[in-house]
């Protein structure tokens, strides 16, 4: 019965992963309608003086203005954000194996692990150097940290999978 435990942790915590992958692929295509949309929402709503003392919204201005005359002089450059969407899509699809056979497909959710950690160094390198204020990293480095609480939760749980395995395995040969 606990074997059922594990395995139902393991899909339920790796769906949630799959979902927030396939949301930050499919939400990279409209890049500048969702960020017009989050723009005008923020200039008309009550969190305009919040969004404005926290320098959040002179921020996304500046980011919205910069897209809109990237894409309308440039529009190759969004080509860079499609493949990062389709890499999210493509990456989603990787975590459907350990979905189906946890222990036989451990190394994925290793593989994500690794990536998830993969993220704070990029943001915290990277972002200073393309001029993205501290709090948006440190907003970018959280994607990394909040994706590994699951797949810890389904590693911790396949390793418990494995361990039973063995000692099935052991009782077998005796």
């Amino acid at each position: 019965m606990a074997e059922c435990n594990h395995l139902l942790r393991i899909r339920v915590w790796l769906a949630i992963f799959i979902t927030g992958l396939l949301a930050s692929g499919a939400t990279a295509f409209p890049l500048e309608s969702e960020l017009r949309w989050l723009v005008s929402w923020l200039h008309a709503s009550r969190l305009r003086e919040s969004a404005q003392a926290i320098h959040l919204l002179p921020w996304l201005d500046r980011v919205e203005a910069a897209l809109i005359d990237t894409n309308a002089r440039y529009p190759f450059l969004a080509y860079g954000t499609d493949w990062l969407a389709f890499a999210h899509l493509v990456i989603a699809i990787a975590f459907l194996g350990p979905l189906v056979d946890s222990v036989r497909n451990k190394w994925v959710i290793q593989f994500g692990l690794i990536a998830c950690a993969g993220v704070i160094p990029l943001a915290l390198i990277a972002g200073p150097m393309r001029g993205i204020p501290l709090p948006w990293r440190l907003i970018d480095s959280s994607f990394g940290v909040f994706g590994s609480i699951p797949l810890l939760i389904c590693l911790r749980s396949v390793g418990a999978l494995e361990h039973r395995n063995e000692l099935r395995i052991a009782t077998e040969r005796v």
